[in-house]
């Protein structure tokens, strides 16, 4: 009941949790309930509805006193009960020094004392919490030292968040003060660099431009390359290309290697434009003009990628070759080495295809194409019937990328393989692979049952104030210096409902989890990254439409990571990510009354439509999961005209060639992902 009015703050939701708290008035339960309730009014900003849940909460509040002390003393000063609002929060670290609302009470309480001007007062105050920077608190000193005539520090406290921060929702505002301080100093343009340079971090492309192209106006001579190529790229990636142009034409005092970054973005621009034959003609220059530059090593990865966007091949394999042999050291050659392989192998160059397998091998042992290297040249040695050779690169696969695509496909030929003798030593090459880093069995340490800050996370995982509660269990791990951590927020992530953040946290902690066996990672990992919610469901209505429904988990988990309520750029809805227009037509073929798009956000319905929709595209691509998976990341018409481009061996040489990564990644995410719910739960 708590989490649902935490989410949805209806009418019944504050009822229902009302009712309980007043049934449990003498109870801790009780007190947790009121909180729920005045919390819930906070984010409603109804500050003053908040207030006599809160103080009903405070009698027997206990381990969470701070935090109903901290929403009453923030709920009196927001409703001008300025001294009902101080008194709460004056002696705060006091009353609650392992607190970890320590230094927002402190902000309250100084953004207070700043309207009963007394800004010495909060200065002081805010100084002592500067450290870790954090933008309301910067803001607020600087609206202090403002008040307070000292124009250097306010301006100081100001630009930090301005300039160091300019992602908070405090920077607008604190730029506006900025404007009024008397005699404030010019933005360096140090500060105008850190601050683009974090808004092109965020994707907040148009915003860089502007600082971009006020360090360009006010640059020096030597300056001024660099700002410009800064702007260019910024309205490059702002969808902006024919201003980017213009900014290009000429690049007066460039280093030569400003002069190829240049043509590298005049190229980028080019390739958006659909403007081939100027981009081809660009790269060439790049070529002459800086043949061993980074920038050229970024272009020839485009023109590789055109080429096999166009169904050029073998330009497509010329230029991931001349990018392997150029650059062999670099970012890029693995992956430009493996296309290459895999092109030649495409055209039915079996013998060098061989070859190429095998030096992807040996010269990238550790790369991220090393298992599709391994699985191909197990496939060829089959087809030459070198079955010792065969089960070598399978069982080398199966062992080092446990629970990769192409690992499960070769465990599956594997077991068809006869046995036969395997020398030890006969295939050196396989020795080349280093073994997984961190791939040791995992054991998880206790959490200590006295400490304060665990015990406060499950009272407020209780009251699905699940934020706080993740705060609190982190600051106990912290304290602890025990592994225990991660598991914990992720099983409360998914106590709380929350599989996507529980998939999230899992997947920062361990980032190998699908090299090793199930044994190694204790059972908690696994059943958070691998989840079961709206099981009845998901299971009833893939069956219906003749689906596994481990395949649609993984499809469900790949699109939404199970959060009923996401919604992507291009609108699409629900755990299974669905358009409106087409929840509404797969609706009406499910005889499903009076649909409107909201229902794509109830998951029972999501399922209903999603699968019925999925089997649609099975169908029409003869029962093939991989391509209908293919189409339904990137569209039906892309994935026949990729058909057109075989024929295949099977549906695993179908994939490989797709060329979007996005989409060949997907597949083989959701095929590899539907390998490891059947390893963890068995048959569905």
């Amino acid at each position: 009941m708590a989490q649902q009015l935490i989410q949805e703050r209806t009418p019944a939701g504050y009822a229902g949790v009302e009712a309980y708290a007043r049934t449990h008035s003498k109870e801790d339960a009780g007190a947790l309930a009121w909180l729920v309730v005045g919390y819930a009014h906070i984010l409603d900003h109804e500050w003053l509805m908040a207030i006599d849940p809160l103080n009903r909460a405070k009698p027997l509040a206990g381990d969470l006193g701070d935090y109903v002390a901290y929403y009453l003393g923030t709920c009196y000063l927001q409703t001008g009960h300025q001294s009902e609002g101080l008194a709460a929060l004056s002696n705060f670290s006091t009353a609650y020094p392992d607190s970890l609302l320590i230094r927002d009470a402190h902000l309250s309480y100084a953004t207070a004392l700043l309207t009963e001007g007394r800004a010495a007062e909060a200065a002081d105050l805010l100084e002592k919490d500067r450290l870790p920077a954090r933008s309301d608190i910067e803001f607020a000193l600087g609206r202090a030292y403002a008040i307070l005539g000292q124009t250097q520090k306010a301006a100081d406290a100001l630009a930090n968040v301005y300039y160091n921060m300019p992602n908070a929702a405090e920077a607008d505002a604190a730029f506006a003060e900025l404007k009024r301080l008397p005699s404030a100093p010019p933005p360096t343009p140090a500060q105008r660099k850190t601050r683009a340079a974090l808004l092109m971090k965020a994707k907040r492309y148009n915003d860089a431009v502007d600082d971009y192209r006020e360090l360009a106006l006010n640059a020096s001579p030597e300056q001024r390359p660099a700002a410009e190529l800064a702007l260019a790229d910024a309205l490059h990636r702002s969808g902006r290309n024919r201003e980017a142009k213009s900014e290009l034409s000429t690049l007066p005092g460039a280093t030569p290697d400003q002069n190829a970054q240049r043509l590298y973005i005049l190229g980028e621009v080019f390739f958006a434009l659909d403007e081939n034959a100027d981009f081809y003609r660009t790269v060439d220059e790049l070529r002459q003009t800086a043949p061993a530059s980074s920038w050229l090593e970024q272009a020839l990865l485009s023109v590789a990628n055109l080429h096999l966007v166009h169904h050029e091949y073998e330009p497509a394999l010329d230029a991931f070759r001349e990018l392997q042999q150029r650059f062999p050291t670099g970012a890029r050659a693995s992956y430009a080495h493996w296309k290459a392989a895999w092109l030649t192998l495409r055209f039915g160059r079996n013998e060098e295809a061989k070859k190429q397998f095998d030096e992807q091998i040996g010269m990238y042992p550790a790369g991220n194409e090393t298992s599709a290297a391994l699985y191909w040249r197990a496939r060829l040695a089959e087809e030459d019937h070198d079955t010792a050779m065969a089960r070598a690169y399978y069982q080398k696969l199966s062992d080092r990328f446990r629970n990769y695509y192409y690992a499960e496909l070769g465990r599956e030929r594997l077991q068809k393989l006869p046995e036969v003798p395997d020398p030890p030593g006969q295939y050196p090459l396989l020795d080349h692979i280093p073994p997984l880093e961190h791939g040791e069995k995992v054991t998880l340490s206790e959490p200590p049952n006295d400490d304060l800050h665990l015990q406060k996370a499950q009272l407020l995982g209780n009251g699905g104030l699940v934020d706080f509660a993740v705060r609190e269990l982190q600051a106990a791990a912290t304290a602890d210096g025990g592994n225990w951590g991660p598991a914990e927020t992720a099983q409360l992530y998914v106590d709380t409902g929350h599989y996507d953040r529980a998939i999230e946290v899992m997947k920062r902690s361990v980032p190998s989890y699908f090299a090793v066996d199930i044994p190694t990672l204790p059972r908690v990992y696994w059943e958070a990254l691998f989840p079961r919610p709206y099981w009845s469901d998901l299971k009833k209505y893939s069956l219906a439409h003749g689906l596994d429904p481990y395949l649609v988990a993984s499809l469900v988990r790949q699109e939404s990571e199970f959060n009923p309520l996401a919604v992507s750029r291009a609108n699409a809805v629900g755990l299974m990510q669905l358009l409106p227009k087409t929840g509404k037509n797969v609706a009406h073929q499910e005889s499903l009354k009076h649909f409107n798009a909201t229902q794509l956000l109830t998951p029972a319905v999501n399922l209903q439509l999603g699968t019925r929709y999925f089997r649609g595209m099975v169908d029409k691509f003869g029962g093939s999961f991989e391509h209908a998976l293919a189409a339904y990341n990137a569209g039906s018409d892309r994935v026949e005209d990729w058909i057109g481009q075989g024929p295949y061996r099977d549906s695993p040489e179908f994939v490989e060639s797709i060329p979007f990564t996005e989409t060949r990644e997907y597949v083989q995410a959701i095929m590899r992902n539907a390998a490891v719910y059947k390893q963890l739960y068995g048959a569905p």
